[in-house]
């Protein structure tokens, strides 16, 4: 009699648990917030802060982890400091050089050609014109980084392609270039 009373009352826990849930409504949650989040849009005013946007900038003065700034604005003044005075912090090793040749190839040799005439796929195909041959232009190592890191006229910056060392490194090829150029 206990037996047959035991397995009658798990057949009906069973079947009351199986009928209380339906696959229409979602079952009850105890912290909703954490199933269904909300989302909130960057930069966006929302009343998770007391003054708005602000406290999501950053601090002023921060610098992304692993970016250094460069203190040299981009203005003519600046692009002349830099042709003028800017030291390249790398040795002119074979290895810098390499490096320096397979970036190009990436980013510049497109429109700067790989000779650095300034006759790139994209201005045999007329979609950039008056790209410059290194042989014409009045160039240091200097302005070139200056150049690579806020762009110049139609040349846009490559400073978020290219790290520091890189920088420099192509700085340097470009400069190898000129000289191939001249001779």
């Amino acid at each position: 009699m206990k037996k047959s009373l035991v397995k009658i009352i798990a057949i009906a826990t069973v079947l009351v648990s199986v009928s209380c849930k339906t696959d229409t409504a979602p079952n009850y949650q105890f912290f909703p917030n954490m199933y269904d989040s909300v989302g909130y849009e960057t930069y966006s005013e929302s009343e998770a802060f007391n003054n708005g946007v602000e406290a999501q900038l950053p601090v002023a003065g921060t610098v992304k982890r692993g970016w250094l700034p460069f203190e040299v604005p981009n203005t003519a003044e600046g692009r002349t400091f830099a042709k003028d005075s800017l030291v390249v912090p790398l040795k002119m090793t074979e290895a810098n050089l390499a490096t320096g040749k397979e970036l190009y190839g990436v980013y510049c040799s497109v429109c700067h050609g790989t000779k650095g005439k300034g006759d790139g796929n994209l201005v045999k195909r007329e979609k950039f014109l008056g790209v410059p041959n290194y042989k014409d232009r009045d160039i240091t190592t200097g302005s070139i980084y200056h150049t690579i890191y806020y762009g110049l006229n139609s040349m846009g910056s490559h400073a978020g392609q290219l790290n520091e060392k890189e920088r420099w490194q192509v700085a340097l090829y470009v400069n190898k270039l000129k000289a191939d150029l001249t001779k």
